[in-house]
């Protein structure tokens, strides 16, 4: 029987049992952990709180036979306002489920874990435009993963481009394409302002999201891109807000 504290995110919980929950964690040591959360459904349980989505804490956790129970937990935040505005909590849900995608078990995630933990931060306490934030979750996704979009030359003809249109993005071939070489309608438009955002969002990181304006923000073109490369639409997305 081995016991270790986790620091960890909760992407996941389903009922299990008459009062006990299973859940699906983010660690940024250990990746995606499956664990049990006994007895907390009953009305005075302690670990009621860290059972539900989005709760960040440190999750004491038992492996007994391959088997993970979390034993205690001491709770930091559980993001409460994302509850209070649907569109949020869709937003914040459609994050978790993106994560748990990509989390392999027993694999460092450390900078994803920081990456949904400040993006979810921003969603909860701030008045910043989903899209946005978003969007620049997607682009740093894409970077921690190992697909990070190439945006400073075509990615056909390898010519150095600059802001000046027209200019398209293939997902397929993971970045920007010159006009010369646009051969599908696969190969979106974008305009100067997505580009130098992307750009910008990926030199200076999500400072640069701030109270950016939701046009420079092509979210549809990454999410399309990230979904992509992960070979799987994330369900959750058809709550997203209507473009």
């Amino acid at each position: 029987m081995i016991q270790t504290e986790n620091t960890a995110i909760v992407l996941r919980r389903v009922n299990y049992r008459d009062n006990d929950r299973m859940v699906t964690l983010l660690s940024p040591s250990r990746g995606r952990i499956e664990a049990v959360i006994r007895n907390c459904r009953k009305p005075k349980s302690h670990n009621l709180n860290a059972a539900e989505l989005f709760s960040l804490g440190d999750y004491m956790l038992v492996e007994n036979a391959g088997h993970m129970t979390v034993t205690s937990v001491r709770l930091i935040e559980t993001f409460y306002p994302l509850r209070s505005d649907y569109t949020r909590l869709t937003c914040g849900t459609w994050l978790l489920n993106l994560a748990e995608a990509a989390a392999e078990p027993e694999q460092e995630q450390q900078e994803l874990f920081m990456l949904l933990l400040h993006t979810l931060s921003r969603l909860a306490f701030s008045d910043q435009p989903w899209k946005p934030l978003l969007s620049g979750f997607l682009l740093h996704f894409s970077a921690c993963q190992g697909f990070k979009p190439r945006l400073n030359h075509c990615v056909l003809c390898g010519k150095k481009l600059g802001e000046v249109p027209p200019l398209f993005f293939d997902a397929a071939e993971g970045g920007l394409v010159c006009g010369n070489c646009r051969r599908t309608r696969e190969q979106i438009p974008l305009s100067p302002e997505q580009v130098r955002w992307m750009r910008k969002a990926l030199k200076e990181g999500s400072a640069s999201w701030v109270n950016t304006p939701e046009a420079e923000a092509p979210f549809t073109v990454l999410r399309a891109y990230v979904e992509g490369k992960l070979g799987r639409r994330i369900r959750s997305g058809a709550l997203l807000p209507e473009e």
